[in-house]
């Protein structure tokens, strides 16, 4: 997610989107489309929030004034997003204020590495970073804009009011871009919404994109959400088809790259040939397992791997459970699979998760010796100290706490069992920690996928 000071922004307006004038380029058929944008936070699979979402802005990388961090989840994300049907854009997050030299320097970098269509947005994300010279931030932020226009992409400018209006000077980027070039950030609540309440509509000029939730989706990990104000978000998809006989939905995009093709062999895979090895999603609609038990909600959306196949029924590696080929959706046949890290993208393999065995087991009898399982959630949680241990009381016990809407006393008793289980999806709680049980697999597959459990 980015930066949480843009929620709840005060300002709003009753301005209805019908009113924002078209972008020639812009496609009148995707307006009004909720989409998401993803970064490493929602790991390698990435999550679409809903099975309603039609696309996803999906960060490559970041450019700082003492670092550049390029994003390994970026190519995969990509792929699984063309992979279900959905358009996929990029952003780039830029935090080095008016530093024209290195935005010149690693936005041509990024720009040498885009797995998104050409016309598709790329958006500059410039919330963090700025100097106090209003003029030169807007100088940098158009710099970065005419080079991803030159390149022939989509160029937006991602921010949120109050940081937008402080440090950069909008009109004068209007001029360039037109009346569609601003994603502007404006919640109406931290709570999950699913749709977009416009009686909160941001009093702000010229957007295409209003980005309404940061808590948006139907499972159990929220995520960012948008909506396409003015059809911007149909640029560098030139079509969709439906099948008569899946009901599967195909993008059709301007131009190709590697993660594309991999997301359209695995998109045009019929789900009879799924094989041992495929990555599956189990769909937002899937209700029961094969063996007629209730599917927990924050197993929906979520991306496995096939350990096993039984007839129509397929055997879901990591949380071990069967599931009809009917309520799962192939993202990747191990083909053609993407990997960017550090600038470099590559061809490997079929993908795996972060590696951790998802076994149910947590804490040992001593707290204080560590665990792969704890040194995650530190991690995820971006803890200050990443030692894999549990203290007592325990400043991650306390985080977990916060997020759970407990007493934070850092102590793991059983209250704050009870709320895990309960988050976890068990209807029956007791407030204990089995030993290979699952609350403690489902911390895991969560850890796996790159999201928080609580």
């Amino acid at each position: 997610m980015k930066l949480k000071n843009k929620i709840l922004l005060g300002a709003i307006s009753l301005i209805a989107p019908f009113f924002i004038a078209l972008n020639a380029n812009a496609s009148t058929s995707t307006k009004g489309d909720y989409g998401v944008d993803n970064s490493y936070y929602q790991g390698t699979l990435g999550n679409l929030g809903s099975a309603s979402t039609k696309f996803n802005i999906i960060q490559i990388g970041g450019i700082y004034n003492t670092s550049v961090k390029y994003q390994s989840t970026y190519a995969t994300q990509v792929q699984y997003t063309i992979a279900q049907g959905r358009r996929a854009h990029s952003y780039i997050y830029l935090a080095d204020g008016s530093n024209q030299d290195r935005t010149k320097q690693y936005v041509g970098d990024m720009l040498s590495k885009m797995q998104t269509p050409k016309n598709s947005i790329v958006a500059v994300d410039y919330e963090s970073g700025a100097t106090s010279d209003k003029e030169a931030n807007t100088a940098n932020i158009e710099l970065a804009m005419s080079m991803i226009k030159a390149a022939g992409y989509t160029p937006m400018f991602y921010s949120y009011k109050p940081y937008a209006n402080l440090y950069v000077n909008t009109n004068e980027l209007a001029s360039t871009y037109g009346d569609q070039y601003v994603w502007i950030a404006s919640y109406k609540t931290t709570s999950r919404q699913l749709t977009a309440d416009f009686n909160y509509f941001p009093s702000f000029p010229n957007v295409g994109m209003w980005q309404f939730a940061d808590n948006y989706g139907t499972n159990s990990s929220g995520v960012d959400g948008d909506i396409d104000i003015t059809g911007v978000t149909g640029n560098g998809y030139n079509g969709t088809t439906t099948a008569s006989n899946t009901g599967a939905t195909t993008v059709k995009t301007d131009s190709t790259t590697t993660a594309i093709k991999a997301g359209q062999v695995a998109n045009n895979t019929p789900k009879s040939d799924i094989k041992v090895g495929y990555v599956v999603k189990v769909n937002y609609s899937a209700t029961k397992w094969s063996n007629g038990a209730t599917i927990p909600s924050w197993v929906k959306g979520n991306s496995y791997t096939v350990q096993q196949i039984s007839g129509s029924k397929i055997l879901l590696s990591g949380i071990l459970s069967w599931i009809d080929k009917s309520n799962a959706e192939i993202l990747s046949t191990g083909k053609v699979v993407v990997s960017t890290t550090s600038g470099t993208t590559t061809t490997v393999g079929t993908s795996k998760s972060s590696g951790l065995t998802v076994d149910g087991v947590w804490i040992t009898n001593n707290p204080y010796v560590s665990t792969e399982t704890t040194l995650g959630l530190q991690k995820i949680y971006d803890m200050k100290y990443q030692d894999g241990k549990i203290s007592k009381p325990s400043a991650l016990i306390k985080v977990i706490q916060k997020h759970l809407g407990v007493t934070q006393d850092g102590k793991l008793g059983p209250i704050t069992i009870n709320a895990m289980e309960k988050k976890a999806g068990l209807k029956h709680t007791d407030g204990v920690l089995t030993r290979g049980g699952f609350t403690v697999k489902y911390i895991q597959t969560c850890i796996n996928k790159g999201i928080k459990p609580f």
